[in-house]
């Protein structure tokens, strides 16, 4: 074998310590022994053998097999190590900071050393390698990059060069993720002046290896040149990116979080340290303790909720097997049960696990935002003078002061001496509109126990609790506030279990109490007139006046019961009659916030899981409701916890059935139900058509308006009426049996498209038509079917894209042609749905337990089966051919998605016109309904 020399048998041309490092030095504690994460003398004593036995090209090889086999025993010991100690998240980051150091290190020993020895170097040829970023910080994640500066005195010469290329290519070859530069120190100096974002990875540099002089000196000028300037810029600079990726990633709140960059994030934490160590050259944040920037309880909170995030970072990378920082729903489950959560009787592991990171992410932003603005505070600029002369600072009350333009408690003792002042700073701070000063935020938090069981029945601070919600005119600001600093769940000790809950569904995007705030700020909204367009009744309601008290206090207590065995609006409804006179309502107050808190779901479920045009379901609606006060009320919460739900879930289709549904409601309630009779209603529906048809022949109009049965004129707006008598008189003209008339219309105020379907009538054609348009990624939100008495099937179904709004009216045709194949027999939907009837995977991880009730007192003429299930684009279709099997007549379906969850309610009656009465015949249409869903999962989850 060809010998060749190495370092270590050569003499040095230098001092000892201008050499490479030849042993990586953990930068604290690891998870197990170090040999079992990186033998550094044994694989380096391996590297020397090989670089005596082989040639060039088989060295290489023979190094990238030798680091290939090191770095699989080394993270397959810290996995095993992490798996029994799921929370040793610092020593988890260390372990792989050291296992990739020695990677590195050896890496460069091969090229330095054995590939492109030099005996003599000259003064150009030096080469210091630097960790930077996160790896320079010593924080790596299972999967995180490697980022690499390679430092050299003067311009890069061949022989450095040749060494980079070397090295980086083994590294390259253990399939590790490199991010690298090459930098003289002038480079780092220059690009570091010129990028914020260069001079923060800077900021973090680490000596890995190579030539000590040379990192010195870039310590030195770094110090020099580069960190000692623009400490203000860089501060401005770090808050404004944080402030990007916030608006970027969404609020910490939002249910499938992003670990890494999402508000309350590692990335926070990341910002204050950079920022600490720029401004104070501090090598830990522990440091900021002593310099009285952190109190001790602060930095603990801190330490828990880095350790925290870092273990769930870390878990979730080991979960994925890749490079993930989006805690998505399905990932949720798996990282939860690695890092130990259980089942309870009331909730599931992984929504307890979800709150706890909601917790910590909480105590991030606190923590963040009082040391930031304390660090800002230190290091702000004089105003400019004309901005100091033509600002006019706000007034304070006595007491209080303004400092940087923050509120800040002028005297603490003082201020503690009488604890409605925790109350009276939120006041203050609305009514001037500053920003809490962070030692007023410290203050409130050191000393929420005063806020006790006196303070919550003192009438002074139930007054003052309500002017914060009723008078300033942006509740949900001071709500937020309180709620993060603890006030609000010390005053409403019964609020505490909702705070930072998770709700463990694809329908709710935020925490209970982040959507409680939520409904708050859409009233709110409302209320100053942001929304009058968009929402013309409600906004119309608040100006005739409302018990604006009554009703914001029930949209503070609506979900208060959430995260317990029993149903949440009972539960809630108990809590909301202790909680009520405690806020101050008088009896006659708290009777209605306690009925609105226990029938808060009333109305969104009658008008989306029922027909509201069936007369029955007003007047059942109407005599729960009794007043038309209390319709106002309930009408107002609905449409604010809606909206409250996430930024889609609102929609013209909700708007719609709420406002025809409310109006008919109100009628009911002001000139009795006699209006609501069927011949009433299908008289005037059929006037309005002959007002619509001035053309047709007297005959004609006759003859349509005598071939439909009375449901068919109460069922459908005119406009359908219309489009059903051309498309019967088209059908006709055609004079074949197998024929069929098919229209799309879309209907924007609805944000739905109808299809209209005339043809012979013959058994199945709902679940048929159901199938043609789950094939074509149809959503069905309503659909009605009516028989005329010459046998023909007038079929109305409104239907939405994926994104729940209207067809595009370039797809119209395409939806048409695959319609009408379908129908025809052409296409056989249940053959074709196999492969696209599929659960995504990021949905698998949602338990919908099937229920299927039978109500016969909600219609007057049908019964009413309602399927509570999982959904998924085949379903409608299969309960729809489940019940064409029993012989089952479906007038009409009303369907109510909430994420994964589904609700289909079908109007039905049995093939002799009868409601199902018989205990025997429900239960055998309940097993068939069953089956078919469960034989749909099943294929829906291969």
């Amino acid at each position: 074998m060809t010998q060749r020399p190495i370092a270590s048998q050569e003499p040095a041309p230098e001092p000892v310590d201008v050499q490479a490092k030849t042993h990586p030095e953990p930068l604290g504690s690891l998870i197990c022994d170090p040999k079992l994460i990186f033998d550094t003398e044994a694989v380096r004593a391996r590297v020397e053998e090989l670089a005596q036995e082989l040639q060039a090209a088989e060295f290489r090889s023979a190094v990238v097999a030798l680091l290939r086999e090191a770095n699989t025993a080394g993270r397959t010991a810290i996995a095993e190590a992490f798996a029994l100690q799921p929370f040793a998240a610092r020593d988890l980051t260390r372990s792989y900071t050291f296992l990739t150091d020695g990677l590195i290190t050896t890496a460069l020993m091969a090229a330095q050393e054995v590939l492109h020895p030099i005996a003599t170097p000259t003064t150009s040829e030096r080469i210091s390698v630097f960790a930077v970023g996160g790896y320079g910080r010593g924080e790596m994640a299972p999967f995180s990059d490697v980022d690499l500066l390679f430092l050299t005195p003067y311009k890069i010469t061949a022989w450095a060069e040749s060494v980079i290329e070397s090295m980086l290519y083994i590294l390259w070859d253990l399939r590790l993720k490199v991010g690298h530069s090459s930098r003289t120190i002038k480079d780092c100096i220059r690009l570091g002046a010129e990028d914020f974002t260069i001079r923060t990875a800077m900021l973090e540099h680490r000596f890995l290896a190579g030539h000590v002089p040379l990192a010195a000196d870039l310590e030195k000028r770094l110090a020099q040149d580069l960190f000692s300037k623009d400490a203000r810029e860089f501060v401005d600079a770090k808050l404004s990116e944080r402030e990007a990726r916030h608006l970027k990633q969404g609020e910490r709140y939002m249910v499938e979080p992003n670990v890494k960059e999402g508000k309350g994030g590692l990335r926070d934490l990341q910002s204050l340290f950079w920022i600490a160590k720029y401004l104070y050259q501090v090598q830990d944040v522990a440091e900021l303790v002593p310099l009285g920037l952190f109190r001790p309880e602060e930095f603990d909170f801190f330490a828990k909720a880095e350790n925290f995030l870092w273990a769930v970072r870390a878990h979730l990378h080991l979960t994925a097997g890749r490079a993930t920082e989006q805690l998505t729903f399905d990932l949720q489950v798996l990282v939860a049960e690695r890092m130990g959560y259980e089942d309870t009787s009331g909730r599931r592991g992984v929504e307890v696990f979800m709150q706890d990171y909601f917790r910590h992410a909480t105590q991030v932003g606190d923590v963040t935002r009082i040391l930031l603005s304390k660090l800002e505070d230190g290091h702000l600029k004089g105003e400019p003078l004309l901005e100091r002369l033509f600002r006019r600072k706000p007034r304070v009350k006595p007491g209080y002061q303004i400092t940087h333009n923050r509120l800040e408690i002028a005297d603490p003792k003082s201020f503690l001496a009488d604890k409605l002042n925790l109350l009276r700073l939120f006041e203050e701070a609305l009514r001037t509109g500053l920003l809490l000063h962070p030692d007023s935020m410290r203050l409130v938090r050191a000393n929420l126990r005063l806020i006790d069981e006196e303070m919550r029945n003192d009438p002074n601070a139930q007054q003052i609790f309500l002017d914060l919600l009723l008078k300033h005119g942006n509740p949900e600001r001071v709500l937020r506030r309180m709620n993060e600093l603890g006030v609000l769940s010390a005053f409403i000790p019964e609020f505490e279990p909702i705070v930072a809950m998770m709700q463990f569904n694809m329908y709710h995007s935020y925490t209970v109490d982040e959507h409680t705030i939520q409904v708050v700020s859409n009233f709110s909204a409302i209320e100053r007139g942001e929304l009058e367009e968009e929402l013309p009744l409600s906004s119309a309601l608040i100006k005739e006046g409302v018990n604006r008290k009554v009703l914001i206090i029930a949209m503070l207590l609506h979900d208060i019961g959430k995260g317990r065995p029993q149903d949440h609006s009972i539960l809630g409804a108990q809590i909301a009659r202790k909680v009520a006179p405690r806020l101050g309502l008088n009896k006659s107050e708290t009777e209605t916030v306690e009925w609105l808190v226990r029938y808060h779901l009333l109305m969104s479920d009658m008008a989306q899981k029922r027909d509201i045009a069936d007369p029955r379901t007003v007047r059942d609606f109407a005599k729960a409701v009794q007043t038309v006060k209390r319709l106002d009320l309930l009408l107002l919460l609905t449409v604010c916890d809606i909206r409250g739900v996430g930024p889609n879930t609102w929609n013209n289709w909700k708007a719609v059935l709420l406002r025809a549904l409310y109006n008919q409601t109100r009628e009911a309630l002001e000139d009795g139900m006699e209006a609501f009779n069927r011949e009433h209603r299908g008289n005037s529906a059929k006037k309005r058509l002959r007002e619509a048809l001035p053309d047709w022949d007297s005959a004609d109009i006759k003859r349509e308006t005598a071939r439909h049965y009375p449901p068919y004129w109460q069922g459908l707006h005119v406009t359908a009426h219309i489009d059903f008598a051309e498309m019967l008189r088209d059908l006709e003209a055609l004079n074949d049996p197998s024929a069929m008339v098919v229209r799309l219309h879309p209907d924007e105020d609805r944000d739905a498209t109808r299809a209209c379907f005339v043809m012979a009538d013959h058994p199945g054609i709902f679940s048929r038509i159901a199938g043609a348009l789950a094939l074509v990624g149809a959503n069905v939100v309503d659909a009605r079917s009516y028989t005329t008495k010459d046998g023909f099937v007038t079929d109305a179904f409104w239907i939405q894209d994926a994104d729940g709004h209207p067809f595009e009216a370039a797809r119209l045709n395409r939806l048409r042609a695959m319609i009408e194949k379908t129908l025809r027999g052409e296409v056989i939907a249940r053959e074709a749905l196999k492969s696209r009837d599929k659960i995504k995977k990021r949905e698998r991880a949602f338990r919908v337990p099937t229920h299927i009730t039978f109500d016969n007192e909600g219609s007057d003429i049908y019964t009413i089966i309602e399927v509570d299930t999982r959904d998924r684009p085949g379903l409608l279709y299969d309960l729809a051919r489940a019940l064409a099997g029993a012989n089952v007549y479906i007038a009409n379906a009303v369907i109510a998605t909430y994420g994964e969850q589904v609700v289909d309610s079908f109007y039905v009656k049995d093939m002799f016109g009868l409601k199902y009465y018989s205990q025997s015949k429900q239960a055998s249409l309940e097993r068939k309904l069953r089956e078919a869903i469960e034989d749909g999962a099943k294929r829906a989850d291969t």
